[in-house]
């Protein structure tokens, strides 16, 4: 089903792998009434746990011009294992490598463990995209500014972004920063806004990473990424409520 649904959304299935003894992972959402949610998760173990470096298809890795992961898949092994290695093909092979932690807290052993395991990774990311409960959690401090959000900074780094829900995101380069405002809409689901976020930034870059030494373009960039995280929180679900370019253009000129 779920790979039925990627094929329609115009997702290449040429990487998917099926396990004939594990099921799919499950997470349960529940929403409160402002539209932020809490997860629960059904693993015990799911197929993605079980995935090996040697199942990894490595010319489709090698193909790709940007290399997107989580933190989830540093969890257990061999998982872990098979993504340190698709990275490292990736990096290899010149992809620009972007790392959206997607802290799920109830899925690690320990907050210590979590904070680890997501920084051993950090310095190989060339983009970074942390949420401002993710930053208050690497960080350990309770304010939201420049100088905690630095303290993520690594020298490889080309892109540092925070996200700040409805208020937009900061951004942070080698030569400069700043942010970006976000849009009011009525809120229902907040549920896959940042993965809109972030798809939206690359599908911009994958093509033109001159834009992240540019401030206007960058800047440019990300309110209509901002707008496409806006919009997927109206509408229920992650998949079905990514929004059309069309809906985005729409909501750009309607202003914040």
């Amino acid at each position: 089903m779920l790979a039925g649904i990627l094929k329609t959304n115009g997702v290449q299935a040429d990487g998917i792998n099926f396990d004939k003894g594990a099921r799919t992972a499950l997470a349960f959402v529940t929403l409160r009434a402002d539209g932020e949610r809490e997860f629960m998760f059904y693993r015990n173990p799911s197929a993605d746990m079980l995935l090996t470096p040697d199942e990894l298809s490595l010319d489709l890795i090698r193909s790709a011009k940007v290399f997107h992961y989580g933190s989830i898949s540093l969890i257990v092994e061999p998982c872990r294992s098979a993504h340190l290695k698709a990275m490292e093909v990736a990096k290899e092979a010149g992809a620009l490598l972007s790392y959206d932690p997607n802290l799920r807290l109830p899925l690690w052993s320990s907050e210590e463990e979590a904070r680890k395991q997501i920084k051993s990774i950090w310095n190989y990311a060339d983009v970074i995209k942390v949420s401002d409960v993710e930053l208050e959690f690497l960080t350990g401090s309770n304010k939201i500014d420049d100088e905690c959000a630095m303290s993520l900074w690594h020298p490889n780094l080309k892109l540092l972004l925070v996200t700040l829900g409805e208020k937009g995101c900061n951004y942070y380069t080698k030569k400069f920063h700043g942010s970006v405002g976000g849009f009011h809409v009525k809120t229902v689901d907040t549920t896959g806004a940042g993965d809109s976020f972030v798809g939206a930034l690359l599908t911009k870059i994958v093509d033109d990473q001159a834009i992240l030494e540019d401030e206007a373009r960058l800047k440019e960039v990300l309110r209509f990424s901002c707008a496409c995280g806006a919009i997927t929180t109206t509408k229920k679900g992650a998949i079905p409520a990514l929004p059309t370019v069309s809906e985005v253009l729409t909501l750009l000129k309607g202003g914040a």
